[in-house]
Order: structure tokens, then sequence, then C-alpha cells
């Protein structure tokens, strides 16, 4: 297997979790992709950062760490966005790797193929099995 291939089987995984309507397979993927203590970082839209600094709040970072959190992770954007039937996520396909930190866009678009709704970095860091340990999740728009 390439580096190429690998990449790509790893970013297609990664947004195959997302857009997973079965609950059972989701968590599943979780437990395969992201090591056991491995976190989830979000860096929200600026809306919502404007929002949290207007009550006060400074950097506003949202973490989910380790797989049951996760799972509450995905599964309450999976059923905010993908189940309702408006949406998927796919990955644009521009992964990279640099020893064990791998980075690659993603898009959320309306279900029928047209229009991108939302576009967002993600950065990964792999453990020494290929897991997530981290997950550092940026909306660019």
């Amino acid at each position: 297997m390439t580096v190429a291939t690998g990449l790509q089987d790893l970013t297609d995984r990664y947004v195959a979790v997302w857009n997973e309507p079965d609950a059972e397979r989701r968590r599943a993927a979780i437990r395969e992709l992201w090591s056991a203590d491995a976190v989830h970082a979000l860096q929200p839209p600026e809306d919502l950062r404007r929002t949290a600094q207007g009550l006060g709040f400074g950097r506003l970072v949202l973490e989910a760490r380790g797989h049951d959190a996760l799972d509450v992770r995905v599964t309450r954007a999976h059923e905010e966005f993908v189940a309702p039937g408006d949406y998927l996520f796919r990955s644009c396909g521009d992964a990279d790797r640099l020893h064990d930190v791998v980075k690659f866009h993603w898009e959320m678009t309306s279900r029928d193929g047209g229009e991108v709704a939302a576009v967002g970095l993600e950065i990964l860091l792999l453990g020494p099995d290929g897991r997530i340990t981290g997950d550092y999740q940026f909306i660019e728009g």
C-alpha cells in the first residue's frame, strides 16, 4: 500500500464515521479509528466564538476525550446534519502526512451533491498503532 492509498483510506474511514447511520457500526468505527484516550478538539465557527466572547468567555474550544465522548460528539453531528437527510460529509482528497501528523479538508454538502454548506480542516495526530490520538478540527467556512 502506498502512502497516498493509506491516507485516502484513513480519510475515507474518518469521514464515513460522521455519515454512518447505524449506531453500533459508528461506535465500532470510533474504536477502530481513535485510541481509547484520544481527544477531538473543535474550534467552532466564528459566529459561535463571537457569541461566547459576548458572554464573557475567552477562547472557545470544544473538546471530547475518549471513546464515549467521541461517540456522543459524532452522534450529535450525525443527528443534526446527516440524519435529517439534508447533508453528507466528504473528504476533499487533499490529505498529506508528515511523520505522525495528517491534515486534510472535508466538506459538508447537500445530499443531492450540490451546494457546499461547510468546509473544515482536520489535523490528526497518529499513535504508533496508526490510530488517532489527537483530532483538531477547524471550521473554515
